[in-house]
């Protein structure tokens, strides 16, 4: 049951990282990434959803986008805790970049993220125990230039399953174009949802960074300037959690 004692107030906006207990893989297969992701939107909710609703709504989430990226169909009736502003799924952590908008809801959000799949992730693999650490990692972000740069961060996780050292070389433009065509192809993040390619676009709050970036087109920008130019990040590393 992922746990934090730091309090948050509302408005407070926190990179947060729910990592797998010994560090072991939590996502094993498709199923188990569209399990998580829909886990970010039914538990970011005050109120209880019934088992059967829940089930139906996961069956056509999933039906709808093993077909092609697409929206969630189901109207929204949640009562939110957080605003889920992007996130990221790797095999065995979750990035998530929140923004608190009721008392306790960053760490009641995690509370339930972490014991509603770990549960799911047990029943599957026939286990017992912890699935996630006991607590959650977080830390602040203050300033519109942290928020830019924890933003592209997380939507830069996945490049390390296929340049494992990509942070400690330089990026050559053929280097650039292979990076953003693996990641336009990776779709456990909410990075295809903010440069105009409907992906997960219901389980985030998008309108509030597309107005920082200057648009879809601004964040591309951004994003790929952040890849190619990695010297200076070392003054952010206390916001990256690693």
């Amino acid at each position: 049951m992922p746990y934090r004692k730091e309090k948050f107030e509302n408005g407070d906006i926190a990179h947060v990282i729910l990592h797998a207990l010994d560090e072991n893989d939590v996502f094993k297969d498709t199923d188990d990434y569209f399990r998580g992701i829909f886990s970010l939107y039914e538990f970011n909710n005050l109120n209880p959803v019934s088992i059967f609703r829940r089930r139906m709504s996961r069956m056509a989430f999933k039906r709808k986008n093993v077909r092609g990226p697409t929206s969630y169909i189901f109207v929204d009736e949640r009562d939110r805790m957080v605003d889920i502003l992007c996130f990221c799924f790797m095999p065995n952590h979750i990035h998530i970049l929140v923004r608190q908008i009721k008392e306790g809801g960053i760490t009641e959000f995690m509370r339930k993220v972490g014991t509603g799949y770990g549960g799911y992730f047990n029943r599957k693999n026939r286990r017992r125990g912890h699935v996630f650490r006991n607590s959650f990692s977080a830390i602040k972000i203050k300033t519109d230039e942290q928020l830019k740069i924890v933003f592209a961060y997380i939507h830069a996780n996945p490049i390390s399953l296929v340049y494992k050292d990509w942070k400690k070389i330089r990026i050559k433009e053929n280097d650039l174009n292979r990076i953003i065509r693996f990641l336009e192809k990776y779709k456990w993040s909410s990075y295809l949802d903010y440069i105009g390619i409907q992906n997960f676009s219901s389980v985030t709050q998008r309108d509030f960074f597309l107005d920082l970036f200057g648009g879809e087109e601004g964040y591309k920008n951004f994003f790929e300037d952040y890849i190619k130019n990695k010297g200076e990040l070392s003054k952010y590393e206390e916001l990256f959690l690693e």
